[in-house]
């Protein structure tokens, strides 16, 4: 299920974009989501839910929607960044924090329409590279660049988040080894790391891009830089 989230402090402008976007989801056959409302952005912060589409009216009560978008970047959410305002100049403001859209207020509904089709194709793109695992009863899908390694104790398997969270569930590291593909590499018996968030090693010890480090085992550091050129030259790097 896709989780969208509007945050405007207006109460007239919160229900009139609330609702566009339902009506412009149900023409997009786009049923399976849930629309979260907020009226100012420490509420949204505070929420402590992970959306992947959030739209930010610009001007609010402090933090604004330019100082909400930065909190969320700093604590690592990647979700989608839309901002509403009625200030065109502002457009420049949303390049800081990754935008992926700029709407003038009031949104037209053509171009609210184009930029949900957009959206809603970007976030295809981005669960074709996740993984969807079994909690229990409840499924969940966690996209790949978020996850910057993986440990297994036990009978469980570790998903380490780059913005330090922690997911869990029961699996074998061979077959989430498989699943993951060259993208990540097995450093250690018990530890797979994302090569996009590795930042050097030496030591015995894989550095991250978000300052930690994973275990790797002597004999595997030649593989490893092996898999860190390849994948740099997967990614035109």
């Amino acid at each position: 299920m896709l989780h969208f989230a509007v945050c405007d402090d207006e109460p007239y402008m919160l229900d009139r974009l609330s609702a566009q976007i339902s009506e412009c989801l149900a023409e997009l056959d786009c049923r399976d989501f849930r629309l979260s409302r907020f009226s100012g952005g420490q509420a949204l912060l505070e929420a402590g839910e992970r959306f992947d589409l959030v739209f930010l009216d610009i001007q609010m009560d402090p933090p604004d929607g330019l100082e909400t978008a930065k909190a969320l970047r700093r604590r690592g959410d990647g979700c989608l960044v839309v901002f509403l305002t009625v200030l065109r100049e502002r457009v420049f403001d949303a390049f800081e924090v990754r935008a992926f859209d700029y709407l003038v207020k009031p949104a037209d509904p053509r171009r609210l329409r184009r930029t949900l089709e957009r959206a809603l194709e970007d976030l295809d793109r981005r669960r074709a590279r996740s993984l969807l695992i079994q909690r229990g009863t409840a499924w969940e899908v966690v996209p790949l660049d978020e996850i910057a390694y993986c440990e297994v104790m036990g009978r469980k398997v570790y998903l380490h988040r780059k913005d330090g969270g922690v997911v869990d569930y029961y699996d074998k590291l061979t077959d989430l080894e498989r699943r993951l593909g060259s993208g990540f590499f097995r450093c250690h018996r018990s530890y797979l790391v994302n090569l996009d968030h590795v930042r050097g090693c030496g030591g015995g010890q894989v550095r991250l891009s978000g300052g930690g480090t994973v275990p790797v085992s002597r004999l595997r550091e030649g593989d490893l830089t092996q898999a860190l050129l390849h994948r740099m030259r997967e990614r035109g790097g």
